[in-house]
């Protein structure tokens, strides 16, 4: 298909042609005849041309607020008190939620397996993971940029 086909087809100027062909009989050239034997050719009147009309859904722009597109983020805030809560802690994390999580009620050695746990979630996810406060800690998964760090001096004064 020729590149001149093709256009024609897009801007279904083939089929106005051959509507308005039909509809309305193109009138001859007529000769006329002078006393003289002349003979001259008359023109006829111009072809009129019909375009169609973009239809109603097609006028409309494709066009959609940024506003509509982002959904509110969510931060979820967790406290666990077993081991158990883990997985949980992993769920939010697999539905793209940020979660802070604050391990200053569960044991010590309940905690890191906790971490772990978490860590390999993370890591799975392409999250990121950071320690925000003394047993906090910010689970973030690849949807959540985390910008800057908590300095350690902090933290250091507390042990």
């Amino acid at each position: 298909m020729s590149m001149k086909n093709w256009m024609k087809n897009f801007f279904y100027l083939d089929e106005d042609e051959e509507a308005s062909e039909a509809q309305q009989p193109r009138p001859q050239q007529q000769k006329t005849v002078d006393n003289n034997i002349k003979q001259q050719t008359v023109k006829s009147a111009p072809k009129e041309r019909k375009f169609n009309t973009i239809p109603k859904d097609m006028n409309t722009p494709n066009l959609v607020s940024i506003q509509n597109v982002q959904k509110s983020s969510k931060v979820i805030l967790i406290e666990p008190r077993v081991y158990a809560e883990a997985q949980d802690i992993s769920e939010h994390l697999k539905s793209k939620k940020a979660v802070i999580v604050n391990l200053q009620r569960i044991d010590k050695e309940q905690g890191i397996r906790i971490i772990d746990f978490l860590s390999g979630t993370v890591y799975a996810l392409g999250g990121d993971i950071q320690r925000i406060g003394t047993d906090i800690f910010l689970c973030a998964p690849d949807s959540v940029e985390v910008d800057g760090a908590i300095s350690d001096y902090y933290y250091n004064d507390l042990d």
